[in-house]
């Protein structure tokens, strides 16, 4: 099993990066929109839509909304930053709330149970990374931003996996993930320290390194938080995973869980960060 996922994270990561800087801004945009779509099949499933009909509607209406967001925002070099700022603002703002129903777990299993609202909040869930996707890849070094990003998150999942498994022992978040620990969590943040460390030298961010450390340490706890919210809708609704389609690793929402939550966040940051 690990060695499946270490293998299927390889495959990831350098498709990631090759589509990363061998894409226009543009033709990456439009590459991410499949992802987006997969995922948002997965949560049809995740929240148990009672007919395929259903689900094919959900996925219509989700390509629709990207359709009408890539003309109004802009794709590639035209995007209009100031609009689509504002829409990820809306955005940072809807996961404030998505924490704050997270931390009030079991209380709020009544919202978590109901399909209409979860197919709504998935929606616009997606809507909103993709838009963020759009966005950072507009800025200047947008590439480099965005793998930045994908950095910060990725080390937030893999340290809290390997020190979970080897030092873990006092339960994160036990209603929602029994499997995450607080010394993952710690052990996670740590870790982020190096990346800290790297931006420094390598002048992606004009911040300090105190402000660049709560950057980082921001994103990360933003997508540790989108990783606690699908553990809560798969354990609200009895599923382990949200698919099967990567191996080792489950489905593609399982993925994109922790970027789902701190990109648009991070993205609501970026000009505040003076990037280079």
């Amino acid at each position: 099993m690990l060695k499946q996922r270490i293998f299927t994270a390889i495959i990831l990561v350098a498709l990631l990066i090759g589509m990363l800087f061998s894409l226009s801004s543009f033709l990456f945009s439009l590459a991410i929109v499949p992802v987006i779509v997969l995922a948002g099949w997965e949560w049809t499933h995740l929240v148990k839509m009672s007919s395929k009909a259903q689900r094919l509607k959900f996925i219509v209406v989700l390509i629709l909304l990207l359709i009408i967001s890539g003309i109004g925002i802009g794709m590639g070099d035209s995007v209009r930053q100031h609009l689509a700022h504002g829409i990820l603002l809306i955005a940072s703002a809807l996961w404030m709330v998505i924490f704050c129903l997270i931390f009030t777990y079991p209380s709020g299993t009544r919202f978590w149970s109901k399909t209409t609202y979860l197919s709504a909040l998935g929606l616009l869930i997606l809507l909103f990374t993709w838009i963020a996707i759009v966005y950072i890849q507009s800025l200047p070094s947008g590439s480099n931003l965005l793998l930045a990003a994908f950095a910060i998150i990725a080390l937030s999942d893999v340290g809290g996996f390997i020190f979970g498994k080897l030092l873990g022992r006092h339960k994160l978040a036990p209603m929602i993930s029994p499997g995450k620990t607080w010394e993952g969590f710690l052990g996670a943040l740590i870790l982020e320290l190096f990346l800290v460390v790297a931006f420094n030298y390598f002048g992606l961010f004009q911040l300090s390194v105190w402000e660049l450390s709560a950057l980082v340490l921001i994103v990360a706890l933003a997508s540790v938080g989108g990783d606690l919210f699908e553990s809560m809708v798969k354990r609200n609704i009895g599923v382990k995973d949200s698919g099967g389609l990567l191996p080792g690793h489950g489905g593609v929402l399982d993925r994109i869980d922790g970027m789902m939550s701190a990109l648009p966040i991070y993205a609501v940051l970026l000009p505040f960060a003076q990037t280079a």
